[in-house]
């Protein structure tokens, strides 16, 4: 950027996250381009400020806060507000689409209300993989807009430097579940699954727990078996390389219903490990990579215990046959996502998105 250019004044929401640092390589990224980015928290603290606002991008605006229906009514009508305010005032709006929809139960048809004003008021949704943009396109959601399809940026050194590990030389297959922890993400499913394999399989859970009802339910379930582990509270950066190189492979059973992309099958590959994950988005957008994970499809949550099972002794045998080859599946999708989910394709992109609608 010139020396004497001006710094373009952008809201990119949330601006950071300290759960996630999707956020702060992209806002960084951008501010590298020569933007100056804001919260929506900072939009309305000044007329000026607020006139100077050209463009706001949104991320997982759908999702509402459960603390209570008083903050979910509060939440909701904060950001109907918002995106009126924003098209009111002539601003540009952009949405990112990560999910299939809002993963939180109580809150599902508000946020359905919101998806659909963001549909109707966007410039352009930014996605992470095809399938988003087919079910965008689709019967239900109808939408004709712009859709810029963009690579999920990879975390490959962001949360410290790689730790190898000694996994391979264990018998024991070794899981990890790492992320919020929430009723979605079918942690109890895996528990049960992980119990009927006894002494063969260590699994390992850490992450936030939503609320301390549901950290209960999982301790509850995992009782009495040594070999899952729950650490269900902030996991702070530097231990996040701590725990994938502990771990053969990391399980990540969604539910298909709602989820679409996720960031942890990237981090999981950044950091050298496979996954055991469904056919989300983010699965489906490996295209012949997808013989280096273990995935499935499922219908019913019977059948879904099933193919959970069956992935995890695959995995079994396969360390069994091989003790390395579950690192070298991990190690083949770290050199992919280095290739294929460079930073620096998502920045320049969203550069070039920007500057074409402010232009």
């Amino acid at each position: 950027m010139n020396a004497v250019e001006k710094h373009i004044p952008i809201i990119f929401n949330p601006s950071e996250n300290r759960e996630n640092q999707y956020i702060s390589i992209l806002v960084q990224g951008m501010e590298e381009k020569g933007f100056e980015v804001s919260s929506l928290d900072d939009f309305l603290s000044s007329s000026s400020h607020f006139q100077s606002i050209r463009l706001v991008h949104l991320n997982w605006f759908e999702n509402l806060d459960e603390g209570s229906n008083a903050t979910m009514w509060k939440s909701f009508f904060r950001k109907i507000s918002a995106v009126l305010l924003i098209k009111g005032g002539g601003k540009k709006l952009v949405w990112t689409m990560h999910n299939r929809l809002s993963h939180e139960k109580g809150s599902g048809k508000l946020s359905g209300i919101l998806v659909k004003l963001l549909l109707k008021s966007v410039d352009t949704i930014v996605v992470h993989c095809s399938a988003t943009e087919a079910i965008l396109r689709g019967q239900k959601l109808n939408y004709s807009g712009e859709i810029l399809n963009i690579p999920h940026p990879h975390f490959i050194g962001t949360y410290g430097p790689e730790l190898k590990g000694s996994t391979g030389s264990s018998e024991v297959l070794k899981l990890l579940f790492l992320g919020a922890v929430k009723p979605y993400k079918n942690l109890e499913l895996l528990i049960r699954v992980c119990r009927e394999f006894g002494d063969a399989v260590q699994l390992t859970i850490a992450g936030k727990a939503s609320s301390k009802d549901y950290a209960d339910e999982l301790h509850q379930l995992a009782e009495g078996n040594t070999s899952i582990q729950l650490e269900l509270g902030f996991v702070e950066d530097r231990r996040i390389p701590e725990l994938i190189g502990a771990s053969d492979l990391l399980a990540l059973p969604y539910d298909l219903r709602s989820s679409l992309n996720s960031g942890t099958v990237i981090l999981a590959f950044s950091y050298a490990r496979t996954v055991i994950c469904p056919k989300i988005g983010t699965i489906d957008e490996l295209g012949e990579q997808q013989g280096e994970v273990f995935t499935y499809s499922y219908i019913s949550e019977s059948e879904h215990e099933v193919k959970l099972r069956e992935a995890i002794a695959g995995a079994c045998e396969e360390k069994r046959q091989d003790p390395a080859a579950l690192l070298e599946k991990g190690r083949k999708m770290k050199e992919y996502v280095r290739r294929e989910n460079d930073p620096d394709i998502a920045i320049e992109r969203l550069d070039r998105l920007y500057r074409k609608l402010l232009s």
